[in-house]
């Protein structure tokens, strides 16, 4: 099947939509489907953005550019991409996240809408609403249960349309392209590391992990991520000596740096945001950390949010704290360490659910169930 994937944001990016659009068309081409990205031009240059991603096969990426980062620019824009899907790509089906050109192409083929929000934007809530309320829209895939019945109380007109629930995921190890220098960490090499991995938004809980530093004096803590202005503003805090914070890295090489951790911090607050603080995402959210971290065995520490208990089970694939509770994510970590037995049982239980659950090709698979050639167009 052809597939064209209509991503809203640049590749290459800083941001985690960027990682999701090249690691969902990889599964999709694995998966024996002819793949398009249609994305906006990235934000800065790579000399390969397959190797840069770490993405295991070739697709197609087209870039169109917006003539401004506007409403009509947004529109003229989609128009453009629509003109590249009628007259040369001709996809058997188009699926993304970009509302604008989604909707554009709305007469070519198929549609897959996949949300991780709700809109609270009133020009985008428009057009949202026209999308689901187009005839080629097959289905829509949503990251986390909480989410799907968050659309299904704001769009009770979706009848029988259906809303798959698919959460993020990731790669096993063994099928990952390797980078080919292993990473060395700064700090002591004779005492356990305590890993974070992400992004250093608001709500992310670095405030939580520099606390933790503080506290437990004995251990080193790394944070691997983060933008230039997202750093400089952690760096002028109060940093304890035994926090380390590593900056951003390419996707294709954060895989090195699970390893070389002993447990790892999922320290997401009540409200979690994405860049700049422009959305609020915490009661939908389904990090790609997370299935990251378990996907290499690594102890898990998380927070104890009821959106995160869709996946974790305290006790049983991780440690469940609350977000705000230092004392209680202390004596976790104190109990990790001093218990090799437990980080490894929770580690490989978290594996085995990615490993049966939750890779890329999992995933991808299951938002195309049903959509072949021809099942794709038998819609609404």
């Amino acid at each position: 099947m052809r597939i064209a994937y209509l991503h809203p944001g640049s590749v290459p990016s800083l941001y985690a939509n960027s990682v999701h659009a090249m690691r969902m068309c990889d599964a999709f081409t694995e998966a024996g489907h002819e793949v398009t990205l249609c994305t906006f031009p990235g934000t800065y240059t790579v000399d390969d953005p397959y190797a840069y991603y770490g993405v295991r096969h070739r697709f197609s990426i087209r870039t169109v550019q917006s003539p401004d980062y506007t409403p009509a620019g947004y529109r003229a824009r989609s128009e453009r991409v629509r003109a590249l899907l009628a007259r040369e790509v001709v996809p058997d089906l188009i699926y993304g996240h970009d509302l604008y050109s989604l909707t554009a192409a709305a007469d070519v083929a198929p549609l897959v809408y996949e949300t991780h929000r709700l809109r609270d934007d009133p020009n985008t809530l428009r057009i949202e609403r026209c999308l689901l309320g187009a005839r080629s829209l097959a289905r829509v895939v949503v990251i986390t249960h909480a989410l799907k019945r968050d659309y299904r109380h704001a769009y009770g007109h979706l009848g029988d349309l259906p809303i798959l629930v698919a959460p993020e995921g990731a790669d096993l190890p063994d099928v990952l392209v390797r980078p080919s220098v292993a990473p060395e960490l700064p700090g002591r090499p004779d005492v356990p590391r305590i890993g974070y991995v992400g992004h250093l938004y608001k709500g992310r809980g670095i405030g939580l992990v520099l606390a933790l530093a503080d506290r437990l004096p004995g251990l080193d803590f790394h944070l691997v991520g983060g933008t230039v202005q997202d750093l400089a503003r952690w760096n002028d805090s109060d940093r304890p000596a035994n926090a380390y914070f590593h900056g951003h890295r390419p996707p294709g090489t954060i895989h090195a740096y699970y390893p070389l951790f002993d447990i790892v911090l999922a320290p997401y607050q009540t409200k979690v945001y994405t860049a700049d603080g422009h959305c609020e995402t915490g009661r939908w959210a389904s990090p790609m950390k997370l299935f990251e971290y378990m996907a290499h065995g690594r102890a898990v520490i998380a927070s104890d949010l009821p959106v995160l208990r869709e996946v974790l089970q305290d006790r049983v694939n991780c440690l469940l704290r609350p977000p705000t509770d230092t004392d209680a994510w202390a004596d976790a970590v104190r109990a990790l360490v001093a218990d090799e037995t437990l980080r490894t049982s929770l580690g490989e239980a978290a594996r085995r659910q990615v490993l049966h659950h939750h890779t890329w090709r999992h995933r991808a698979d299951h938002v195309l169930a049903g959509l072949g050639t021809t099942g794709a167009r038998a819609v609404r």
